[in-house]
């Protein structure tokens, strides 16, 4: 009788955020939660406006999604979805975990996240079963997150000083994007920030 080989179930991450614009500390936060927890896959998912932010993303879907493309295309390990953009509104959480847990079954899922964002967590829309559907990865700037009662949580910590509003901003920040990023916007004059 031939051997069976098994094989352990996938471990899939999901990262959503607006991504105006993605960013090396994206990126950075994405890479440390794949290598620390030995992930097969990384999704980025641009959300096309989340239910927690009042104001309106400066760049388009279109070229949000765009950009995490060129941000990401050298990483194997990581995908862009364009679930969140085009799912039927209100976008939330676990209607997107969800999805990908419908697309793959035997995998097991994990959601990265900050810290502020754990804070709120009780606050999203069925956290409960949200975590039903996944493992929480929380990336620290060295404090240590809460434990939640019914929540499996991985703390992962790093330091990257890269923010989305100083980019947009001012011109001195570009160098937190990646290149092939930093072109798209700058032939497209996003933010201000046209070619020199």
């Amino acid at each position: 009788m031939p051997h069976r080989v098994t094989t352990a179930p996938k471990r899939i991450c999901l990262f959503g955020g607006t991504f105006d614009p993605i960013h090396l500390g994206h990126t950075h936060i994405a890479e440390a939660a794949q290598k620390q927890l030995q992930l097969d896959q990384v999704i980025f998912l641009p959300c096309r406006q989340s239910p927690h932010k009042a104001s309106k993303s400066l760049a388009s879907d279109t070229q949000r999604l765009e950009m995490c493309r060129l941000a990401t295309s050298h990483l194997p390990w990581a995908e862009v979805s364009t679930y969140d953009l085009e799912a039927p509104s209100p976008s939330y959480s676990w209607r997107t975990a969800e999805h990908i847990k419908a697309r793959s079954p035997d995998a097991r899922l994990f959601w990265l996240m900050g810290t502020d964002q754990w804070q709120a967590l009780p606050r999203w829309n069925r956290a409960d079963h949200l975590a039903s559907l996944v493992d929480f990865i929380v990336f620290s700037r060295g404090e240590h997150p809460e434990e939640r009662q019914g929540m499996n949580m991985h703390a992962i910590a790093g330091e990257h000083p890269a923010s989305a509003t100083a980019i947009r901003s001012s011109l001195s920040n570009t160098h937190w994007l990646n290149n092939s990023t930093l072109d798209y916007i700058q032939s497209r004059q996003l933010y201000n920030l046209s070619k020199p």
